[in-house]
């Protein structure tokens, strides 16, 4: 009898640890699962730059794996457009104070902290002026238009959101001497709101104009190394039209000119090539005939002017056309060959009856 009650405790016993074997197994491969889970969570790691654009800085611009403390702030940003350096020490003692421990500082020794900015520099302010003020008391296209202002312009910091363009709000511009006032409005993001900004100065609409680079007599051809282009102020014409450099030389003076002038059109025509009691060649052209012979122009006259000359020979004066320097062209009409009415109707030719007296008959 005891020998099989035995028996039995034993087989119960073994098949209650055979039950109980793969439960066994099944929870401690759920414990493993989990510290496997638990060791895969990444612990934080610090960055060695970190950029922002608002005016806090988070425990998330920080480090990465920030977990729940990411949206924590624990600095105030540096100023727009510029840099802060923070050391490491200190960064990990703020976010010990958060509960943010276990930080990889990568033997980082300091974080360098940006706040990220929209620039606005003064030429873009400048083009913004002249585009504003264009076609007003007189003023041309803003391409023309060159811009003084009343103070010095600085490069203009924006948050970065900031996309809009300056849109002009209010503008003046005083007719006698180009003063403006305008005042902008600058968005600078949902949040941030509208900018106005304000600026005074002087707009001049400029020309470019052949400049002379000597002083010019009456009279002086313009040649290659006379002329240079330059920008100037269109009220220095006095209304004048502007002339450019290739139009310019070779080119005559109608008056004396300093170096440094702007030319107009008024200033220059076109070169004497004859003048006044010079020797020159008057050239006869008609259909098939060229002859020329000396003469002496009583006139002054550029290419195409018609002159009068002296023909040294005959003693007689003519009108030409002056044609190159020196040379005066004049023109002969030739008449036509007369024609009897006989010829034109082709009428019979009448001959003697007779022939004269003292006239011999010639033999055949």
């Amino acid at each position: 009898m005891m020998i099989r009650t035995s028996h039995k405790l034993l087989l119960a016993a073994a098949l209650l640890a055979s039950t109980a074997l793969p439960a066994f197994a099944g929870q401690a491969q759920g414990q493993i699962q989990d510290q496997v889970a638990a060791d895969q969570i990444a612990a934080p790691v610090l960055h060695a730059t970190v950029n922002v654009t608002g005016d806090i800085v988070r425990v998330g611009d920080l480090i990465d794996n920030a977990g729940a403390a990411a949206q924590v702030a624990v600095y105030r940003a540096p100023d727009l457009g510029t840099t802060g350096l923070l050391p490491t020490a200190q960064v990990i003692a703020a976010l010990r104070s958060h509960q943010v421990i276990g930080v990889d500082t990568r033997n980082i020794k300091e974080v360098a902290v940006t706040r990220l900015a929209r620039t606005v520099d003064a030429k873009e302010v400048e083009l913004a002026v002249a585009k504003a003020v264009e076609h007003r008391s007189g003023l041309g296209d803003a391409a023309n238009i060159t811009v003084n202002f009343d103070q010095p312009v600085q490069d203009l910091k924006f948050n970065a959101a900031s996309t809009g363009a300056l849109a002009p709000s209010a503008v003046r511009v005083d007719p006698r001497n180009g003063h403006f006032d305008v005042t902008f409005d600058i968005g600078e993001g949902v949040t941030a709101g509208t900018t106005k900004l304000r600026f005074t100065g002087t707009a001049i609409e400029t020309v470019e104009v052949a400049v002379l680079t000597r002083n010019i007599d009456r009279s002086d051809v313009l040649r290659t190394g006379d002329v240079v282009i330059e920008r100037r102020p269109k009220a220095e014409l006095g209304g004048g039209e502007p002339i450019s450099r290739v139009a310019a030389i070779g080119m005559q003076t109608r008056r004396p000119l300093r170096a440094g002038q702007a030319l107009k059109t008024l200033d220059l025509a076109r070169p004497d090539l004859v003048q006044r009691d010079q020797d020159v060649t008057i050239v006869f052209q008609t259909a098939g005939i060229y002859l020329t012979t000396r003469g002496k122009a009583l006139d002054t006259g550029s290419e195409g002017d018609t002159v009068s000359v002296l023909n040294i020979q005959s003693k007689r004066t003519v009108s030409g056309r002056v044609v190159g320097r020196g040379q005066v062209a004049v023109e002969i009409a030739m008449p036509r060959a007369a024609q009897t009415a006989e010829a034109e109707t082709g009428g019979p030719v009448t001959v003697a009856s007779r022939l004269p007296n003292s006239a011999t008959a010639k033999a055949e």
